[in-house]
């Protein structure tokens, strides 16, 4: 063999060898990148993933479209949050651990959302998400409590959806239980938001007393009929009770509420202004 050949391939072989080494040193030397296990602890509570399926059924129930900000509390490793951009939304994860943000940002980028999908590492209770359009979360029944207050003063309509946990007296307007391929943890729970009309309406020909409970309503309708219990809920900003044989429908517009009722004599409009 022709000896400047053989240092050549001997050169070359010897400069791969330095680079592989070289490399795998480098790789050896990289931090171990950090993986959740279920049950870990966390500030308030143990790392549980929301199965995926579970996931979609959630932002299928709060009709989550591009036009909607979402915001996952307690986002654990992002899979709520990346969903949610995939659906072209924006969306936020409000995460206590350092390493489970860092975690779903890998995640989102691997996701190819990372302009739609950001995360925070913040204290629930300190944060501030008056702005989301959709709220999900899967924290405990003490948690969901203590944040209700603050959720009940978000602006109606905003859409709430918890993992198995409910709000409890505050009754969820919607609950589904996903039977395929999920096994434990499968049941979500969905509230609107309601606008806040406890108090004294008064209309061009009577006054209508309301009593709130979460998005149910009862109350009182003075008229030229005299007295009427009333009931009724609000979806958000709408607003539906029955007087009597008189279907009252309407939206709330802050200190006003416009629309139109419905009785045996046929549709008419009708309008109140809040008095106290």
């Amino acid at each position: 063999m022709n000896r400047s050949y053989f240092v050549r391939r001997w050169g070359v072989a010897l400069g791969l060898g330095l680079v592989f080494t070289g490399a795998l040193c480098a790789q050896q030397q990289d931090p171990k990148q950090f993986q959740p296990a279920v049950g870990q602890s966390g500030k308030d509570v143990v790392w549980v993933p929301t199965p995926q399926v579970l996931v979609e059924k959630m932002l299928d129930m709060a009709k989550v479209t591009p036009q909607d900000f979402v915001i996952d509390l307690g986002s654990g490793d992002g899979r709520t949050v990346i969903t949610a951009a995939k659906r072209g939304a924006q969306a936020m994860g409000i995460e206590y651990n350092p390493d489970m943000v860092e975690l779903s940002k890998r995640n989102a980028a691997e996701a190819g959302v990372s302009a739609k999908a950001t995360f925070v590492q913040a204290d629930l209770y300190e944060s501030e998400f008056s702005k989301a359009t959709v709220i999900t979360m899967f924290l405990l029944p003490e948690i969901n409590l203590k944040l209700r207050p603050k959720l009940l003063d978000m602006k109606p309509g905003t859409r709430i959806v918890s993992n198995s946990f409910t709000m409890e007296e505050w009754s969820a307007d919607q609950t589904v239980t996903v039977d395929q391929d999920c096994t434990s943890w499968c049941t979500a729970y969905l509230w609107i938001i309601p606008a806040k009309v406890d108090g004294i309406w008064k209309l061009p020909q009577g006054e209508l007393t309301i009593k709130q409970e979460f998005q149910m309503i009862s109350g009182t309708l003075v008229s030229g009929n005299g007295k009427t219990a009333i009931s009724g809920k609000l979806t958000g900003n709408q607003i539906q009770f029955t007087a009597g044989q008189t279907e009252y429908s309407g939206r709330v517009n802050g200190s006003s509420i416009a629309g139109t009722m419905k009785s045996a004599a046929g549709s008419t409009a009708w309008s109140a202004t809040r008095s106290k």
